[in-house]
């Protein structure tokens, strides 16, 4: 796992740092909900990660900063408005690699929210709220979710730690 500077102003889009290809940058947000995680299992309908335990995520879209997307995604995939979110805070980025070993710039977001219940989308089938220290008990989640929940600061080590000069595998897309 590499953590990247991304460090841009208000309005500006940050620009991947170089290795990264066009159309593999993404966020993934953590939700919250008085001191628990929300975990989404992914619908079996997507071609990839179907069935597994996931956070939101989505590519970021050209023109958009990664916390508009990430807003976006939420609305999309949980129903989450602006109004629902008591916090919103930016993680660190990382490059994580795919199982093809194709690099992805990720943007790690944590949102809490006054709501339990969430309205989801076509792409889980279901969540559920658990502690992050429980989350390692979901042996069907993605690989790469440990390094998020590390990088938001929900873990302090991942479980799966790379070995120098070896990036964290991220599942093929987001």
């Amino acid at each position: 796992m590499s953590v990247i500077s991304t460090a841009y102003g208000p309005g500006c889009v940050p620009v991947a740092p170089a290795g990264i290809p066009a159309g593999h940058t993404v966020i993934a947000a953590v939700v919250e909900w008085r001191g628990r995680i929300a975990l989404f299992k992914r619908s079996r309908r997507l071609g990839h990660d179907s069935g597994l335990w996931h956070c939101i995520t989505g590519f970021v879209e050209t023109g958009a900063t990664p916390e508009q997307q990430a807003r976006e995604e939420l609305l999309e995939e949980t129903g989450l408005e602006a109004k629902d979110l008591l916090g919103f805070r930016q993680g660190r980025a990382v490059v994580i690699n795919d199982s093809c070993g194709d690099p992805w710039l990720v943007h790690t977001f944590t949102v809490s929210t006054s709501r339990r219940r969430l309205r989801l989308d076509w792409e889980h089938e279901s969540y559920r709220w658990t502690s992050a220290s429980k989350v390692r008990r979901f042996s069907n989640r993605v690989s790469w979710l440990d390094e998020v929940l590390t990088a938001t600061g929900h873990l302090s080590n991942p479980v799966r730690p790379a070995l120098i000069g070896e990036p964290a595998r991220l599942g093929a897309g987001a």
